[in-house]
């Protein structure tokens, strides 16, 4: 009886812990490991100068979400892997530390994954993120925008954004790599600054 309570102890140890690797690696490989991710086919993605594809989605309040809602604004569309993963934790706190610079760029920041409403809800929570974060479960947004991928059996969407002007027109597209995490936000900042300075003169 001991023999078989040890065995099934250690079944049930190795597959949470299974899931725990599986939950982690939905942000990146661990170090030294090879990597298992497929990128994304830069093809399948819309190009700067076309017009940004239309999504309805819903965010981690309930409230349903359009592109045409927001028309007149720039707008930062960022997809990411998952939810509560080191890199999508470190790019939302980004975003979210200088909302107040985005605000009076008259510029909007909409976050995007495969993960669930209730999912959002409680990430949003935990980081007092003030801005939406959409659910594409269908995963039909990510389709749309070419960023789907894979990440061993799971579809996941890639760390990708695109800057979308206040035409609804995509004016510059980002992959964004582990390494350009901390300076994301303000790179964006200050190519919608460039531009908006660009059209006056």
């Amino acid at each position: 009886m001991l023999a078989r309570s040890a065995i099934r102890f250690i079944a049930h140890s190795a597959a949470a812990c299974m899931l725990a690797v599986t939950a982690l690696a939905a942000d990146g490989p661990a170090p030294g490991a090879p990597p298992a991710r497929m990128a994304p086919d830069p093809a399948g993605m819309p190009q700067a100068g076309q017009q940004a594809p239309e999504f309805k989605l819903q965010d981690q309040n309930d409230k349903w979400v359009t592109l045409a809602d927001q028309k007149g604004k720039w707008v930062v569309l960022y997809f990411y892997p998952k939810d509560k993963t080191p890199g999508c934790t470190t790019q939302a706190c980004e975003f979210r530390d200088d909302i107040f610079a985005f605000r009076k760029a008259n510029a909007v920041i909409l976050g995007i994954s495969v993960d669930d409403v209730a999912s959002h809800k409680e990430f949003s929570k935990e980081h007092g993120l003030p801005f939406s974060i959409l659910a594409d479960s269908s995963k039909e947004t990510a389709k749309k925008y070419g960023v789907l991928t894979k990440f061993g059996q799971a579809e996941i969407a890639a760390r990708e954004t695109f800057l979308i002007d206040p035409n609804g027109k995509i004016v510059k597209h980002y992959s964004v790599g582990p390494k350009d995490l901390p300076d994301h936000s303000k790179l964006v900042l200050s190519d919608i600054d460039s531009m908006k300075k660009s059209s006056k003169g």
